[in-house]
């Protein structure tokens, strides 16, 4: 089933390539949506695509990525709306 998940990553997360492999796992899994650094040092993404496909992006973050720490993560699950072409960075305008 299709889903929408808006997720908060907190730990050593920033700095790390935590954007570039949240992008990379996204795409290999066909996830669409878009992941930001944030000035408190969390890092968020919103995800769109298959609910399964979402929780391993999140769980290959959390377990596989080389360099990164995932201490915590915030997830809220809402309806897929269909926002995205594909997976992109976005970056923090002050």
């Amino acid at each position: 089933m299709k889903k929408r998940a808006d997720a908060r990553f907190t730990g050593k997360v920033q700095g790390v390539y935590f954007r570039d492999f949240t992008c990379r796992y996204s795409n290999e899994l066909g996830v669409r949506g878009w992941v930001m650094n944030c000035p408190d040092g969390t890092v968020r993404a919103v995800f769109e695509g298959e609910e399964s496909n979402i929780l391993e992006v999140i769980r290959r973050l959390r377990e596989e990525h080389p360099m990164a720490r995932v201490d915590g993560f915030d997830l809220k699950w809402s309806e897929f709306i269909g926002d995205f072409q594909k997976f992109e960075t976005r970056y923090f305008d002050l």
